[in-house]
């Protein structure tokens, strides 16, 4: 069960409905956590639900629900009804503290196991290898390796891809530009047309041809070999970059395999033979329209070259082929309308558009002191995902960047993501990490050995009860966040648990004369400091012993 105690809780709520004679087919019991901690530590309004069927007023049905409820049984020391109907539950104190032991002596606490090995390819980056990353593809890359992370802690088998476009005309007007300034370095007359490359890059492998090679291409261009070499490089300097974000892929699937090993033409095949494909003024085009797209879309046209489409549907056909059970697309949200469509092929070639999620990621902005940063300082050139690891470091922007919902706008804050104070969530939370390591070292110091106990009979519990409680949601955040990929909610879940050690820390001696209780807090606070570390590292932020 994904947490017993909720799950305990919705059963003996739903058994109370049924003796009371209701019908509970369908119905979800939903608990909350109440704003007004007076209110109690969860709370539902199923009463309020039930008064059209019940034709009764929610408070008396509310009333005739907690008179069927057994608090010991269901780990409570307190039931209340409140305002309009509300049912209000009080978490026995003892049971709370219970979590402490669970979390110190459970190999890898908050595991859930929604995914019992089901294989997933979770496919993110993606970015042509024609350039430097820039800001977008950090949201994404940040975002995929976490949810990789997350997904694993809930139980399935993730293998994390990355898609090299290396067959499109994008590679070859790279090759073209590295070429052009290949000439430029001896001296020849070069054109660099707009839709060539400009970057700084296409000149250090213009130079490291002619560092290598001389001058044997100018009159024998090979356009295949400069496409090669081109794209080596940019695909080490895509993968450098990477790792200094703390992102690395199990499979760099390049699209030229696909047509050296005839999946794209077998997939021609295999849709035109299902009845998919027909034919219009010359071009071949796909019924989607027949699976929820807004109309059909052409695979070949007419002058018989593919569209892009055509090759991300034999790419994904590919995954199936390999055994996944499903699949995750992140993209950028450029390709809004472009989910139906590959809903729709992969109905065509799998059976089953629910085979796939597409999580669209939005735009991100760079500010600084108040205003948008359109360049970097360094370069003079458009900001790319190195110039941020170098100016904030990994840790703040992938914490930044996962910190909102993927679908919506986000603007990242230099000036907070340098500083090194309280109002940085993430120094926020990773200092929260280096000051229990801190009260550990300094119990150390005290020529005193540090055990875990756990019999809490010299402590105040109702100060570390809002630690435990925080605790006992781990669980609860990890099934949402991995059911939903929504991985936000474990950075909401981490600055709770940040703010909570502060609390707890600056209100209360840790370290006393009283050896016993000494031994009591920080048994909590290294349960505290085990959690912490977990949902940190599911987001690929490391934590440090001392800051």
């Amino acid at each position: 069960m994904i947490n017993s105690f909720l799950e305990n809780l919705r059963n003996g709520i739903k058994k109370a409905i049924e003796e009371l004679g209701i019908d509970t087919t369908g119905l979800d019991i939903v608990l909350e956590v109440p704003k007004d901690q007076a209110n109690g530590d969860y709370a539902t309004n199923v009463a309020m639900r039930l008064a059209r069927v019940a034709r009764k007023a929610p408070v008396m049905i509310a009333n005739d629900i907690v008179s069927k409820l057994d608090k010991k049984a269901l780990n409570v020391s307190k039931i209340e009804v409140a305002g309009a109907g509300f049912i209000n539950f009080t978490i026995d104190i003892e049971y709370l503290l219970s979590v402490v032991k669970k979390v110190l002596t459970t190999n890898n606490y908050g595991f859930v196991n929604l995914g019992n090995n089901q294989k997933v390819n979770l496919e993110f980056v993606s970015a042509n290898p024609t350039g430097y990353l820039h800001i977008g593809h950090g949201r994404g890359a940040a975002y995929g390796d976490s949810l990789a992370n997350i997904l694993t802690k809930c139980g399935y088998l993730v293998t994390k891809e990355h898609y090299v476009n290396d067959a499109g005309n994008q590679i070859t007007n790279m090759a073209l530009s590295v070429y052009e300034r290949y000439k430029e370095l001896h001296g020849m007359p070069f054109e660099l047309k707009d839709d060539y490359y400009h970057g700084k890059e296409i000149i250090t492998i213009a130079q490291l041809l002619k560092d290598e090679y001389q001058d044997k291409f100018l009159n024998e261009f090979d356009l295949n070999f400069f496409k090669e070499y081109g794209t080596k490089i940019l695909l080490n300097n895509l993968k450098v970059d990477l790792e200094k974000f703390n992102v690395n892929f199990d499979v760099w699937f390049s699209e030229k395999s696909l047509y050296s090993t005839n999946a794209v033409q077998n997939v021609i095949e295999t849709l035109t033979d299902k009845g998919f494909v027909y034919e219009n003024e010359g071009a071949k085009f796909l019924r989607t329209s027949d699976y929820n797209d807004e109309k059909d879309r052409v695979i070949i046209k007419s002058d018989g070259s593919y569209t892009y489409f055509l090759p991300d549907i034999a790419y994904h056909a590919n995954k199936l082929s390999r055994g996944f059970d499903h699949l995750i697309d992140v993209l950028g949200a450029d390709h809004h309308g472009y989910v139906d469509r590959l809903k729709a092929a992969v109905s065509m070639i799998g059976g089953n558009a629910d085979l796939i999620d597409v999580e669209l990621l939005q735009m991100v902005r760079v500010m600084e002191n108040g205003e948008e940063v359109k360049m970097s300082k360094r370069s003079g050139k458009a900001i790319t995902l190195i110039d941020l690891i170098d100016e904030v470091g990994s840790d703040a922007l992938r914490y930044f960047y996962v910190s909102k919902a993927l679908n919506t706008h986000m603007d990242l804050d230099l000036n907070v993501m340098k500083t090194k104070s309280n109002d940085n969530p993430v120094f926020y939370a990773q200092y929260a990490y280096a000051r229990v390591a801190s009260v550990f070292r300094k119990f150390k110091d005290t020529n005193n050995e540090y055990h875990p106990v756990f019999e809490f009979n010299n402590i105040n519990k109702e100060k570390v009860k809002n630690i435990c409680l925080t605790l006992l949601k781990y669980p609860v955040v990890l099934e949402e966040a991995g059911s939903k990929h929504l991985v936000h909610k474990v950075v909401h879940y981490i600055d709770e648990l940040a703010y909570q050690l502060h609390s707890f820390y600056n209100e209360e001696k840790i370290i006393c004369a009283n050896v016993s209780e000494t031994l009591e807090k920080l048994t909590i606070l290294n349960a505290l400091q085990v959690v912490l570390k977990d949902a940190l590292n599911l987001l690929g932020i490391n934590t440090y012993e001392q800051m």
